[in-house]
């Protein structure tokens, strides 16, 4: 699942038009990309647009709420649910584990239909299918934050320490789909600590290195301030979502 190397998608000049465009405010109407048309969702209902900070400072609340009453935190719908079969407009981006364990609307506070924009796959690593729905998230539906959240006892980054420490062979394209996180293991392997844990934060923080690194989409629009992009770290047993690297 290691991302392409080269940077892809939008071309400068594009990136700078979508950022500049008001887009990322919640503005109504087409993005143009190339000779392409697609079409914006606009503002959720009731739900007003978000800074980056904003947004970010939204998830922390949310999982508070989730860590000191969780069972007041399951999804609902909202009456108006077919409202939402024409837009959305979510304020947040997810990129997590495919762990059954880790639902990103439930840990950060029972989010609802059109608030959070979600790509899930093992070990939250950033392919090309995954590069391009977080674009999407961005440049088209408006979101301006992305979260890379790993999580304790991860599966896929505990698979790729086999590997570091044991030479471990895996069938399929479990091999080739853990390869990404295996620089990441090899980084911190003499660092004190769990190496599990370890390989987990250093591999999101990775992630959303590449993610600026192979597109020239998100990275413009973080250079505008329209987007910020952090990794995060999920504890299984407390249910806390920490920040690495974010204040």
């Amino acid at each position: 699942m290691a991302a392409p190397s080269g940077r892809h998608a939008l071309d400068r000049r594009s990136v700078l038009r979508i950022a500049g465009s008001g887009l990322i405010a919640g503005s109504v109407g087409p993005t143009v990309i190339g000779s392409r048309v697609l079409a914006a969702s606009g503002p959720g209902i009731g739900a007003p647009a978000r800074s980056p900070d904003d947004a970010l400072a939204g998830l922390k609340e949310g999982n508070a709420r989730y860590i000191s009453n969780p069972q007041l935190c399951d999804s609902t719908w909202p009456s108006n649910a077919r409202a939402w079969a024409g837009k959305q407009a979510p304020w947040a981006t997810i990129l997590s584990c495919a762990d059954s364990r880790v639902p990103p609307e439930l840990i950060f506070g029972g989010l609802g239909l059109g608030e959070v924009f979600v790509a899930r796959n093992a070990g939250n690593l950033a392919d090309t299918a995954t590069i391009g729905t977080l674009e999407y998230g961005a440049a088209v539906l408006g979101s301006p934050l992305i979260v890379v959240l790993g999580h304790s006892r991860c599966g896929a980054v505990k698979a790729a320490c086999e590997v570091v420490t044991e030479n471990a062979t895996f069938p399929g394209s479990i091999g080739p789909m853990i390869d990404p996180i295996i620089p990441a293991a090899l980084a911190v392997r003499s660092k004190g600590g769990d190496f599990v844990d370890n390989t987990t934060r250093e591999s999101a923080q990775r992630t959303v290195r590449r993610l600026a690194d192979a597109s020239s989409t998100l990275s413009g629009l973080v250079e505008a301030g329209k987007l910020k992009i952090v990794a995060a770290h999920y504890d299984l047993g407390s249910g806390e979502v920490e920040y690495v690297g974010v204040g």
